[in-house]
């Protein structure tokens, strides 16, 4: 249903270090910059696996407050999404782990960005053996 989201930061270049590397375990990567005399000046650009599905848009209203959950293919790829993120300056808000509450084979891990928005993988696949 949605084709893509886009959130604001406050330092293009310190996101895109903290994406760059949060989303490397995910399989994602910056696919697309704007050019700049299309957006003022301002640093758009686009993460995902084959298209652009999460923007940066660098503006002085960033974060926080702000929830995005991204698919990861197996529970291993949560589990270095959370450790890829963290190293990249990110803050834990919950640590790789199933959610049973939210549904039976849900498999999370949360941080929190440089602006303080929640970044999430999350794997729905039931666990390997189970």
């Amino acid at each position: 249903m949605i084709d893509h989201v886009g959130i604001s930061v406050s330092d293009f270049a310190k996101s895109k270090t903290f994406y760059d590397k949060a989303f490397a375990p995910l399989g994602a990567s910056l696919l697309f910059m704007v050019p700049e005399q299309h957006t003022g000046g301002v640093k758009v650009g686009g993460y995902g696996r084959t298209k652009p599905d999460f923007w940066l848009h660098e503006r002085s209203d960033a974060g926080p407050g702000r929830h995005y959950a991204f698919t990861a293919n197996s529970r291993a790829e949560v589990d270095a999404f959370h450790a890829a993120a963290i190293a990249a300056g990110g803050r834990d808000n919950g640590a790789p782990g199933p959610r049973p509450h939210y549904h039976k084979d849900y498999y999370g891990a949360f941080v929190f960005d440089p602006d303080g928005n929640n970044i999430e993988a999350v794997c729905h696949k039931p666990e390997a053996g189970a």
